[in-house]
C-alpha cells in the first residue's frame, strides 16, 4: 500500500484573497469566489477552455456556472476541506488570462 500524501495546508479565505484582486470569501464554505464578464458567449466559453487547459495540467479543476456573457467561479482544495495555496495559484492565472483577454479586446 502506498502512503498518499498530506493534503495541502488550507489557509482562511480572507488571508487568500488578500493576496488576489476581487476574490472574495464564499458566503457558504471554505472558498473562494469571482464572477467575470465578458462581451459575450464565445469570450467566455473561449476563457473558460483556456482555464480548462492550466486547470488539467495542475489537477486542480474550478467549480464554475456559466450564463451567456457571466462566469461565477469557485475555488477551494476538497482533500484539504479549504482553500490552499494551490487555489491562490490558479486563481492568480485566472486573474492573468482575463487581463490578457482584457487587453485584446
Amino acid at each position: 500500500m502506498r502512503d498518499r500524501p498530506a493534503p495541502p495546508l488550507s489557509l482562511p479565505p480572507s488571508q487568500a484573497c488578500d493576496q488576489l484582486d476581487g476574490w472574495t470569501p464564499h458566503t457558504e464554505r471554505p472558498a473562494i469566489s469571482k464572477s467575470f464578464r465578458f462581451q459575450n458567449f464565445a469570450e467566455a466559453f473561449g476563457f473558460m477552455s483556456e482555464i480548462a487547459i492550466l486547470a488539467e495540467r495542475a489537477d486542480h479543476h474550478p467549480e464554475w456556472f456559466n450564463v451567456y456573457n457571466r462566469l461565477d467561479v469557485v475555488l477551494t482544495t476538497h482533500e484539504s476541506g479549504g482553500v490552499t495555496e494551490r487555489d491562490v495559484g490558479l486563481a492568480k492565472a485566472m486573474d492573468a488570462a482575463f487581463r490578457t483577454r482584457q487587453k485584446r479586446d
